[in-house]
């Protein structure tokens, strides 16, 4: 096997040096950082990940703990997006990853025993049930731990800015003339929380009455339900004028509701969504949709999460909020 003494001396530096440049360290000339990586690719050098494990005290491991309630996996656009951003960013700055589950060899355990298993140097928790002892169990252990759109006391959390993005779409509604928006959210989260906040404070802020019916619930990413929702509130005495949707996904279910009730989007009634999925943005009419950043999202989650795992003494936890943008597609009429 090759090893970084072979390569220093063919490079003819010094063990420290080769070993400074294959981690990428900064107090290394870019020529000879180079001149290692060429030499380590011709002698078909691969790293003894036991042997750095012992000498760093790392794995170079994430931990992702990603149990999507709804049952759509890795099928959830949102998700899948920021899952990905995540783990280029992770292979980017030399870490593996490993997903976290409840059953390990037939065995039942914790997430954290798994993590513990596995030997992970932290864990980012995509999305799952904050409020589960098991998951609670991981934000209170030894482990760095970085959050997507929940926070707990002392752990790093990145958080979409929902109430921005909600309040935009109700701005943008009222911007083309609506003064009858409804809003049909999805099921009680950190998330919602924040929507319902954002939704509630806009309507508030332009004068906007809501009539009984005209706020609704249905499931994230579930079109049955959706479908529902929207029948009831297209059954109104007065119904909306414009429908603001939980998701993208789920809003499919409300514009089927609406096709089955004989209307057409825009020309009857307005809708938006809200994520910024591809479906949205290539289906005919367009969805008016709040686009969150899950190229950014998953960038951060794994440079915080690294960051907390090789400077814990002086990386501190952080609330942060990353910005996202309206799409402006062809399902809200212009009633001005």
């Amino acid at each position: 096997m090759v090893s970084i003494k072979d390569i220093a001396s063919k490079c003819g530096v010094s063990v420290a040096t080769v070993s400074k440049a294959l981690n990428g360290q900064a107090d290394v000339g870019e020529a000879t950082r180079q001149r290692v990586l060429d030499t380590a690719k011709e002698l078909g050098y691969t790293v003894n990940y036991a042997a750095r494990a012992l000498k760093t005290n790392r794995t170079f491991n994430l931990g992702i703990l990603y149990t999507e309630l709804q049952g759509s996996g890795f099928m959830h656009e949102y998700f899948a997006s920021a899952l990905n951003s995540l783990r280029a960013e992770s292979a980017s700055r030399g870490y593996d990853i490993t997903f976290l589950n409840s059953n390990v060899g037939r065995q039942n355990m914790t997430y954290l025993q798994h993590a513990r298993y596995r030997q992970v140097d932290g864990i980012a928790i995509i999305c799952a049930d904050f409020f589960d002892p098991d998951v609670q169990e991981l934000t209170v252990s030894e482990l760095p731990v970085v959050t997507l759109d929940h926070s707990f006391n002392n752990r790093t959390a990145v958080m979409s800015d929902n109430v921005k993005g909600m309040e935009s779409l109700v701005r943008h509604a009222y911007s083309k003339g609506h003064r009858r928006i409804a809003y049909i959210h999805g099921n009680p989260t950190t998330v919602t929380e924040n929507r319902l906040a954002g939704f509630y404070r806009a309507c508030k802020e332009l004068g906007l009455v809501l009539p009984v019916g005209y706020v609704s619930s249905c499931e994230y990413h579930e079109t049955v339900s959706c479908n529902a929702a929207t029948r009831k509130m297209l059954e109104l005495p007065v119904p909306p004028t414009c429908i603001l949707f939980s998701d993208d996904y789920a809003a499919i279910g409300g514009l089927n509701a609406i096709r089955e009730f004989g209307l057409r989007v825009p020309d009857d009634i307005s809708v938006m969504g809200y994520d910024g999925i591809n479906l949205a943005q290539v289906m005919s009419p367009k969805m008016t949709t709040w686009c969150q950043n899950t190229d950014d999202i998953g960038k951060i989650i794994a440079s915080k999460l690294i960051e907390r795992i090789e400077n814990p003494q002086t990386t501190l936890a952080e609330y942060i909020v990353v910005p996202g943008k309206l799409f402006d597609g062809e399902t809200v009429l212009d009633r001005n």
